[in-house]
C-alpha cells in the first residue's frame, strides 16, 4: 500500500522514494507520494520523477487504478524512459500547479459556507472552480462574493484531522456533498476543518490558512436544472 504523504504534508515538494511496481499499462507505483491521484473533482497532480542518473521521467497524470483509493499509479508522458520496480527515484511535484489547486480546493469549500446547501457536484482547477448545489432560486452573486473574500481575509486556520468510518456513519451532517461519498473503507476518514466555520471529509489538498487563498471572484451562476445552480469562483 502507498503511504499517501500528502494527506500530512501537502506542502512536500519533493521526496525520495521506491519504485514497487510498474503495471502493464506503464502505471508507476511507488512506496509513498506526494501526488495526489484524481478524485473528488480535483484533478491528479504532474511532475517528474528523478532517477539516480539525474535524467527524468515527466508524469503527465495519477489516478487511482479501477477505484482503488488505496494506489495510486503515476502515468509517464508518452514515450518516457521505463522504470523498473527496485529503482530509487525522487518525485518532484508540479509546485505552482499543485499549489493553485490547493488554493481553489480550499476556497471551494468556503463556498459552501456561504452557501450552506447540498452539493450535487464539484469541480476544482488551478484557475477556476464550480460548486454545483440542490439550489432552486439564484443567490445574490455580490453578496455571495463579498462574503468570500471576508472568510478568505480572515485567516482562518485549515487543519486536517482523523475520524473513523464509524463515526463517519453516526454523524451524517458532516457530508455535504449528495452524489460523491466520502473516502471510506480503509477505518478512517479525514476530515478538513477551517476555523470554527466548517468541518466536511476530504481527502484533497489544502492551504494551511484561508489567507493564503488570495482575493475571489465570483464568476457565472447557471440554472443547471429545475433545483439546480451551478457556482463558478476565480482567484481574483
Amino acid at each position: 500500500m502507498t503511504e499517501f504523504v500528502f494527506r500530512d504534508d501537502s506542502y512536500i515538494r519533493s521526496l525520495p522514494t521506491l519504485v514497487t511496481a510498474v503495471t502493464p499499462e506503464g502505471g508507476i507505483v511507488l512506496d509513498r507520494t506526494i501526488f495526489y491521484a484524481s478524485s473528488g473533482g480535483q484533478p491528479g497532480d504532474t511532475g517528474r520523477l528523478e532517477r539516480a542518473d539525474g535524467s527524468f521521467i515527466d508524469i503527465a497524470g495519477t489516478v487511482h487504478p479501477d477505484g482503488d483509493k488505496a494506489a495510486i499509479l503515476h502515468m509517464p508522458a508518452q514515450g518516457a524512459p521505463q522504470l523498473r520496480a527496485g529503482d530509487e527515484v525522487i518525485a518532484h511535484v508540479d509546485w505552482e500547479r499543485r499549489y493553485r489547486l490547493m488554493r481553489m480546493h480550499t476556497a471551494l469549500h468556503l463556498v459552501t459556507v456561504v452557501l450552506p446547501y447540498p452539493i450535487t457536484g464539484a469541480s476544482v482547477g488551478d484557475d477556476k472552480g464550480r460548486v454545483d448545489f440542490n439550489l432552486p432560486d439564484a443567490p445574490d452573486a455580490a453578496e455571495i462574493e463579498s462574503k468570500l473574500n471576508d472568510l478568505v481575509s480572515a485567516a482562518h486556520p485549515v487543519g486536517a484531522e482523523w475520524i473513523s468510518d464509524v463515526e463517519l456513519e453516526a454523524n451524517p451532517g458532516l457530508i455535504k456533498s449528495m452524489n460523491v461519498k466520502p473516502p471510506v473503507g480503509q477505518g478512517r476518514v479525514r476530515l478538513i476543518r477551517i476555523g470554527d466555520v466548517d468541518l466536511q471529509p476530504c481527502g484533497g489538498t489544502h492551504v494551511r490558512n484561508t489567507s493564503e487563498i488570495g482575493p475571489l471572484k465570483l464568476g457565472k451562476i447557471e440554472k443547471k436544472g429545475a433545483i439546480n445552480r451551478r457556482v463558478t469562483v476565480l482567484f481574483g
